[in-house]
């Protein structure tokens, strides 16, 4: 069997970048690459672990982790309640490109 080899976020990132038909939608996928950057983050900083933030948030562990894997798209009441049992508060900006 063969070994799979680990390789850091970034890698991945420069690797799926030399791609140009990824290249196209990554203006796309970035806001939500940012939003699971920004909840994984704040989980992790608050030292809670996702069976912890589900049961303050009432949202259940496969739902945060389907969150931080980018395979749910959240509702702006559901960043709310997760940023609530964080103790945070959400910042949505809308800049020049």
């Amino acid at each position: 069997m063969e070994k799979l080899k680990t390789i850091s976020l970034e890698e991945l990132k420069e690797n799926l970048l030399k791609d140009e038909e990824f290249r196209n939608g990554v203006p796309e996928m970035n806001a939500e690459y940012e939003v699971m950057r920004a909840i994984l983050e704040a989980r992790i900083e608050t030292d809670m672990t996702q069976k912890e933030l589900a049961e303050k948030s009432g949202i259940s562990q496969a739902n945060i982790s389907r969150l931080e894997n980018g395979n749910l798209n959240p509702t702006i009441k559901l960043l709310q309640k997760l940023a609530n049992s964080m103790d945070r508060h959400i910042e949505i900006r809308f800049v020049p490109n």
